[in-house]
């Protein structure tokens, strides 16, 4: 069993910045695809940014320029470093690991919002 724990939401104004965190309870070199998606309310669950081991990150449209993803091999750990909020980036965000076979894992989320 996998487990990802997120950490580093919290409130901050438009054009702030915030770094999220998600800690895997292993080895992230065992996840051939890592990343992140968000739910605002109301609203489904959306990709913001995955990254496949070896590939190039797959950023949303909306996030694209403004969000960054890396990862930490040695404390098993993926970021999520987001600059120049805006108020729609509101959502809960939600940490995201592909084991081999084709598993899927989340975390329990994280809130972020961003006031105008």
């Amino acid at each position: 069993q996998v487990q990802l724990v997120e950490s580093g939401g919290g409130l901050v104004q438009a054009g702030g910045s915030l770094r999220l965190s998600c800690a895997a309870s292993r080895s992230i070199f065992s996840f051939n695809r890592l990343g992140w998606y968000r739910q605002a309310p109301g609203k489904q669950r959306e990709l913001v940014v995955t990254i496949t081991s070896g590939g190039s990150p797959n950023y949303a449209d909306s996030v694209r320029g403004r969000f960054t993803i890396s990862t930490d091999k040695v404390k098993d750990t993926v970021y999520l470093q987001m600059n120049s909020l805006k108020p729609e980036d509101t959502a809960v965000y939600y940490c995201y690991a592909r084991t081999i076979p084709n598993i899927d894992y989340w975390g329990k989320g994280t809130l972020v919002t961003v006031s105008s």
